[in-house]
């Protein structure tokens, strides 16, 4: 299986490339990027053959394509994918707005190509584990969801993080929407109610940075670093959720607890606490099989569904109602 790779930022050289290198039955055969000089670097580091002056160059070269490029041409380069018949894994979030990921979503749903959304965190080995035990029913019902994404002071200072042209948006767009799938996931994306939601961009506007991640402009920076929502549910059950790229706090927190009708579990690190027979319980989990590195499982389960070997982990409808989530939150965040 040939692949292609349309952006070739940090995200595919250090993820995307190594990864689908590693795994048999896989070429990584050609790569495009607006810049050509990067591409051409890229392509020489990795020893890929082809870099296409265009996307639909690129896709007539190969079967599948990686599109990494700013979120605002997610769309776009989805679209022309799917029209192209191409299987497409596409990063993280699946779209800016809910309108265009419905429409991608559509687009996949009529064809018969792949199109999975980088959510990796729903392949490590600790999430994997999660829902295992979620589905064997060793919490019962999931009743209350609390999900904290928090990072002190950690702006990317570099990329095009901080564009709200290019990225729609801050932390959640970038980072939240990680722990927010990955939570929605474990208790099987349940039909919302309602999301009210709060977004703020005070921290990382201030004059006299501090910031662990590089030096950044603070009069541009025109995006959220930090973000809340209380999110219900039509069968019960409540999220509380928090994400921030430059919260004053202790130290970075990432943490996803679930509390059931029969017991509870948090997932970083992975324990399950259970009440019975007069005692209070807490197992937790000293070693879990399965692959350490989830770029590499993410790789496999996307070559593997475009095979027809197994099915994506990501389903585009899931990645979508991501998407919807965080839209309602930034429109929340207005009144």
């Amino acid at each position: 299986m040939k692949v292609g790779i349309i952006g070739v930022g940090g995200i595919a050289t250090n993820r995307h490339i190594p990864a689908l290198q590693t795994i048999e039955d896989v070429e990584v055969y050609g790569v495009y990027d607006v810049n050509q000089v990067r591409a051409t670097e890229v392509a020489a580091s990795f020893a890929i053959p082809f870099i296409a002056n265009s996307e639909s160059e690129l896709f007539a070269q190969v079967d599948a394509v990686v599109i990494c490029t700013p979120n605002k041409f997610h769309h776009q380069s989805v679209l022309q994918a799917l029209q192209a018949g191409k299987h497409v894994f596409c990063e993280k979030p699946m779209a800016i707005t809910n309108a265009e990921a419905v429409e991608m979503e559509k687009a996949a749903s009529e064809g018969k190509n792949v199109l999975q959304i980088g959510y990796h965190y729903r392949f490590k080995k600790e999430a994997l584990a999660a829902k295992k035990l979620i589905q064997t029913g060793e919490i019962g019902d999931p009743l209350v969801i609390r999900v904290e994404g928090m990072r002190r002071r950690k702006v990317p200072g570099w990329g095009v993080f901080i564009n709200k042209d290019l990225q729609g948006g801050g932390c959640l767009m970038d980072y939240g929407c990680h722990l927010l799938d990955l939570a929605l996931w474990l208790v099987d994306y349940p039909e919302i109610e309602s999301v009210h939601g709060q977004t703020y961009e005070l921290v990382s506007r201030h004059e006299d940075q501090v910031n662990e991640w590089g030096a950044y402009d603070a009069t541009k920076i025109d995006v959220e670093d930090h973000a809340t929502a209380y999110i219900t549910f039509k069968n019960g059950a409540t999220m509380l959720f928090e994400t921030s790229w430059a919260a004053n706090v202790p130290s970075d927190k990432e943490t996803i607890s679930i509390s059931g009708t029969t017991g509870g579990l948090n997932v970083f690190p992975l324990a399950m606490n259970k009440a019975s027979s007069g005692m209070m319980s807490t197992m937790n989990a000293d070693w879990i099989a399965g692959e350490s590195n989830e770029g590499i499982a993410q790789a496999r389960n996307f070559v593997n569904a475009c095979l027809g070997r197994e099915e994506s982990l990501v389903k585009p409808n899931e990645a979508q109602q991501v998407t919807s989530i965080i839209e309602q939150i930034y429109e929340a965040s207005k009144k």
